[in-house]
């Protein structure tokens, strides 16, 4: 089975991060980056998938020059090789067409990303490589098993548990509480500094988003007070439509 693992480089998640006067740049200086949290269940579950059925696990991730750091932890979990696609003027959908080719190239069986990046959270990236690739696609799976050529994915939904099934090939993306990811040997980690990284040209693609200015949050407190009598929660609900229009 030949499976390719997409991972994202982000900031930590206790980072503080600011925005410029201007509101056209973050202000990223002195933040640390991390291995996308939700894409470390994906690796794991991609070396589990190997483990059981044979094959080999790609990562890939796209980014700048530091982005292969979170390269060389793939490699030290257990990864077969590691790519790495330098762009860093892709949008969401620019990242899956090159996602989706390099897929498409190394004739992958399996595309596992996580759920969503925690930085830019668009949480559109499976199914977008999925139409790309026109295979099926299922997002935020929470058990995963696979027979032959048979999938079988169990999400958490309202209420109960979706279980859906699927024929290879087939892109997913997981989400916390599907496996427990391994911590590397020192010795992996050691070795992974010195494994060749393939370096891919990226395919600069039409933007299909345009970026216009960052905004920092504004966290307004209405200070309003209610109590649980009948007459506060219609006053409640009233102003959760009305002013708050959220409902």
């Amino acid at each position: 089975m030949n499976i390719l693992v997409c991972i994202s480089y982000v900031p930590d998640t206790a980072a503080k991060i600011g925005v410029s006067d201007d509101g056209q740049k973050l202000l990223l200086d002195g933040v640390k980056y991390i291995l996308n949290p939700y894409d470390e269940f994906a690796v794991e579950e991609a070396l589990r998938l190997r483990e059981k059925h044979g094959g080999k696990v790609v990562a890939l991730t796209i980014g700048s020059e530091s982005a292969k750091e979170i390269l060389r932890t793939a490699l030290a979990m257990g990864t077969d090789s590691a790519a790495h696609v330098a762009s860093t003027t892709l949008d969401s959908y620019g990242v899956a067409v090159n996602i989706a080719a390099y897929a498409r190239a190394m004739n992958a069986d399996l595309v596992l990303l996580g759920r969503q990046s925690i930085d830019h959270d668009s949480f559109q990236m499976a199914s977008t490589v999925g139409a790309l690739l026109d295979v099926p696609s299922i997002s935020i799976v929470s058990k995963l098993e696979i027979e032959g050529t048979l999938v079988r994915a169990e999400r958490d939904i309202e209420g109960g548990k979706e279980i859906l099934e699927a024929e290879l090939p087939l892109v997913i993306s997981v989400q916390k509480g599907i496996n427990t990811p391994r911590y590397p040997k020192l010795p992996d980690i050691m070795k992974a500094k010195s494994k060749p990284i393939e370096t891919v040209q990226a395919q600069e693609v039409t933007p299909c988003t345009v970026f216009r200015s960052y905004q920092v949050p504004q966290q307004k407190r209405a200070n309003i007070i209610l109590s649980d009598s009948d007459a506060d929660i219609a006053e409640f609900v009233r102003l959760l439509h009305e002013q708050a229009k959220v409902i």
